[in-house]
């Protein structure tokens, strides 16, 4: 874009050979491209003559350059005035009830060759107290602006020598953050006797503004105030109207805004939703084309016109017609805005469904058209797989085919409706009944009486639970169920299972590392790993004597600088963790520390990846360890069905509801306190303590299975569909950054994506390489082996009577649990973080539990991996 004879970015002050002049700094140089394209300037002092000269500017000195900042990644070189030089402040301005703080102006300056027009609108800068940057080339203009986003542009448009001025223009136009720059064209200035040219072609380039060509800082200093107390000011406001907007896009009440003649100009998305219009079908319609509904009173229109034309905000109840024909009723408050000249411009109109049996119907149909309208493919891919033996959903069509005795459901036609509908209740669910009831008055016999099995099941507690088929369907699914997900049967016998707890708080006889350098050879090498999924866990428990949890805390926790944050030394972290350790039952085949290292392990691994990280925060990632550590302390070894049958004192304290998870956090925060040199909480605040733990018992009682699929439905509703959602629409570079951004503004969906993290941890087992996954599932089917022995032993009922080790098929049991609790919950998990390593081992080792219960294996291996 250089004109001919000029070297790229090259600045040659006269008589000066092989001397680039840059406002005043003298620079040796033998090539023109060691000097900068683009360069900052701050608060300098011209001299004190009217104009500025070269000769009286100083060269800065070393230091003053290595001061000098950085713009859009290249060094440049300033000058630094020492007296007293306005300093750039931010300015208060007021837009209506708004009251918005302005940061100091910034002004790009583009000029190709230094002279006394750029130093004029460079000192006009500093007198103004304006940030200033001066490119020299296109590239350069148009890469600083990117990153600075002036609120001024002055583009040399003298002389197409040197750069195609209205092309800069153009190109700077067609980025997002040009729509609230002013950019001004400097042109030749012209004699008495010529023409005045036409503005029109830099109007049509994107010029806001001409300026004739003038190096007084006067008059360069008066043009840029000018532009910014008219200009830039208007433009600052607009920018603060996008507030204003977002606030009406995301409001309840639907919103219409009128001009004064009553032309729509803006509905927002509920207004919308309310009346069943796009608004690109109303935007520019007046009031009066559009249908209205006959159910109000003839005066009513020309009562509300009386109030407001005088002025005055009207409010009542009015009946509108939507878009498929049908009249609904509305609150509305219309409000009229003066504007210019003391006349009204506007008439903002706020309107809220009333809640009546016929809006419900409405409503239920608006909701019926667009679910059998709508692209229905993104929920489609992002749903749950059916399962054949889930029952979760009823087919509607097996029920509407079924006989019915209609006259028997019209005798019963809800006597008690008014009073259901007359109720102030506002619970989701309640209003869900509501319209669901409301729709039932007026249909046919067999939509009525299918609504009525949708009314019994949303009237029940456990609305995430997936029924099951009977017994006899699938016995090993239902006896997972019956063991993980429910609180067991009560015993009313005098038959009681004591839970015995032998808190460890002495630790002396364990032998650990002083620091985590100095760990044993064989260990620190297994350790070398532990950031692979593939990592061996059971190479760790080996090596150290089953106290892998000490060993691999101490790596996980100094990784993410577990210590830092919670302010203690290693030797209280080291202590701490031989403490947790300790009571950890070594005597349980699966719950033991071996499984809590794991779960560590696979929580460290999750909090890695790349969405996950952007999503939380430190406090996160620190709770998120702790509880994977403390998330089993103290298991006995059996579910909490059994200790609820067995009436045991875990049981009774905690009213047989999360009865082991509330134990394990409960027990972990009092051995915790109970001991100064492993009191890792000691030097935090109070208020980060209390974030702290809150968010370590909340993710320790999401691993207890009851609220499994309570949990797995909120991720996949609150976080995969909505971030699904945001992709499909927008396709340009940086999304996942701001998706992660959103989901960080909501601590609700940080606390799902916690949970949904440590439950995934917690049963990651068919996820692990395939000799890791079959250790897993022999070490878990042998605990409840051995808890359905004893169930026999006690006379207690036996709530998983397929794992009895005489009969159980294991492969059987894997592939109930992958098929009923896995995979689904995988499949959301990995839509989130991208785990493409763990589906592979998932697919690869279901793949090996089908083949063994094909060939009606019961083992964990094929006969021939057994000989082997």
């Amino acid at each position: 874009m250089n004109g001919p004879g000029c070297a790229p970015g090259l600045l040659n002050g006269p008589g000066r050979k092989g001397t680039a002049t840059l406002h005043g700094l003298f620079i040796k140089t033998d090539a023109a491209d060691s000097i900068p394209s683009v360069l900052a300037y701050q608060s300098r002092q011209p001299p004190p003559c009217a104009g500025p000269r070269r000769k009286d500017r100083r060269e800065p000195s070393a230091s003053a350059r290595a001061r000098a900042p950085h713009c859009c990644g290249i060094e440049a070189e300033t000058q630094t005035s020492h007296s007293s030089a306005k300093q750039a402040s931010t300015t208060e301005i007021q837009i209506g009830p708004m009251r918005l703080t302005q940061d100091p102006i910034q002004v790009l300056l583009i000029f190709a060759k230094e002279d006394n027009q750029s130093d004029g609108f460079w000192w006009a800068c500093d007198r103004a107290g304006y940030r200033c940057n001066i490119a020299r080339t296109p590239e350069s203009a148009l890469e600083c602006f990117l990153d600075k986003h002036q609120e001024i542009i002055v583009i040399d448009h003298r002389n197409s020598r040197y750069f195609d001025a209205e092309a800069i223009c153009r190109s700077l136009r067609a980025t997002k953050p040009s729509e609230h720059t002013v950019i001004l064209a400097v042109v030749p200035g012209t004699s008495s006797d010529q023409e005045e040219t036409s503005v029109l072609p830099l109007l049509h380039a994107g010029f806001d503004r001409r300026f004739m060509e003038n190096s007084s800082i006067t008059a360069c200093y008066n043009e840029l105030i000018q532009i910014e107390h008219g200009e830039v000011r208007s433009q600052f406001k607009l920018r603060a109207c996008n507030a204003v907007f977002t606030a009406l896009d995301h409001c309840q009440e639907a919103v219409e805004i009128t001009s004064e003649d009553h032309v729509i100009q803006y509905v927002n998305p509920a207004f919308e939703r309310m009346m069943g219009y796009h608004k690109g079908e109303l935007i520019g319609k007046e009031l009066t084309e559009l249908p209205k509904s006959d159910k109000n009173h003839a005066d009513l229109l020309d009562t509300i016109n009386t109030f407001i034309k005088k002025g005055k905000e009207w409010q009542g109840v009015y009946y509108a017609r939507r878009k498929s024909g049908d009249s609904i009723q509305q609150h509305v408050k219309i409000t009229p805005v003066i504007g210019q000249g003391g006349k009204i411009r506007h008439f903002v109109s706020l309107k809220r469904l009333r809640c009546t049996n016929e809006n419900n119907k409405q409503l239920y149909k608006s909701h019926r058209d667009e679910k059998y309208t709508g692209d229905n493919s993104q929920s489609e891919s992002h749903s749950f797989r059916c399962k054949n033996r889930r029952k979760d959903s009823t087919d509607v069509k097996s029920i509407t085919s079924q006989s019915s005795d209609a006259p028997s459901l019209q005798t019963r036609r809800y006597s008690s409706m008014a009073r259901i509908h007359s109720m102030t209740i506002e619970a989701p669910i309640t209003k869900v009944i509501n319209i669901i009831n409301a729709a039932q008055e007026n249909s046919p016999i067999t939509v009525a009486e299918a609504l009525d099995r949708v009314l019994e099941i949303l009237r029940t507690t456990e609305l995430y639970s997936p029924q099951l088929g009977t017994k006899d369907e699938d016995p090993h699914t239902s006896d997972l169920v019956g063991g993980l997900m429910t609180d067991g049967l009560r015993r009313l016998s005098g038959n009681e299972y004591v839970f015995s707890k032998n808190v460890n708080l002495s630790h002396s006889h364990l032998s650990v590392p002083v620091t985590i350098n100095d760990v044993p050879p064989c260990i620190a090498q297994l350790l070398d790993n532990e950031e692979s999924w593939d990592f061996n866990i059971f190479e760790l428990e080996a090596v150290t004597n089953k106290r892998p949890l000490v060993y691999l805390g101490l790596k996980v926790f100094a990784r993410f600088g577990v210590a830092e944050f919670l302010n203690c030394s290693e030797a209280t972290l080291r202590a701490w963790l031989q403490m947790i350790e300790a009571n950890y039952h070594s005597s349980n085949s699966y719950h033991n520390s071996t499984h809590a290292a794991d779960v560590l392990h696979a929580t460290a691994f999750f909090l890695g990846k790349e969405r996950v990280k952007g999503s939380l925060d430190h406090l996160d990632e620190v709770a998120a360890l702790i509880a994977a550590t403390i998330h089993d302390v103290d298991h006995p070894g059996r579910t909490n069905s059994f200790l609820c049958n067995a009436g045991s004192e875990l049981a009774v304290l905690y009213n047989d509801t999360a009865v082991l998870e509330s134990h394990h956090t409960a027990l972990a925060f009092q051995l915790t306190a109970k001991d100064s040199k492993c009191n890792i909480f000691k030097n935090i605040d109070r208020n980060h303590y209390r974030t702290l733990r809150q968010a370590i018992i909340d993710m320790v009682l999401a691993t207890e299975m009851t609220k499994h699929f309570e949990h797995v439905n909120k991720f996949v509703n609150s976080i995969n569909k909505p971030m699904a959602s945001e992709e499909n629409s927008s396709h340009s570079e940086g999304s996942d950054c701001e998706s992660t951004a959103n989901i960080k503004n909501f601590p609700d969906n940080q606390t799902l994506i916690k949970r949904m993290m440590i439950k995934c941890a917690d049963v990651a087992n068919p996820c692990r390489p395939l000799e890791l996954c079959i250790e897993w599932a022999g070490r878990i089917s042998e605990e409840y082996f051995a808890q359905t022995d004893e169930e026999k032993r006690q006379g207690l009922p036996v709530v998983m009577p397929v794992f009895d080790r005489n009969t159980c098929s294991i492969p059987k049991s894997q592939i109930s649990f992958i098929d009923y609790f896995i995979t689904d919950m995988f499949d959301a998990w990995d839509a989130f973080a991208h785990l493409p390593v763990l589906m592979q081992h998932l697919a690869n080792n279901y793949k090996h539990w089908k083949t063994l219960d094909e060939l009606k294996c019961k083992s964990l291996r094929l006969p021939s991996e057994n000989n082997n």
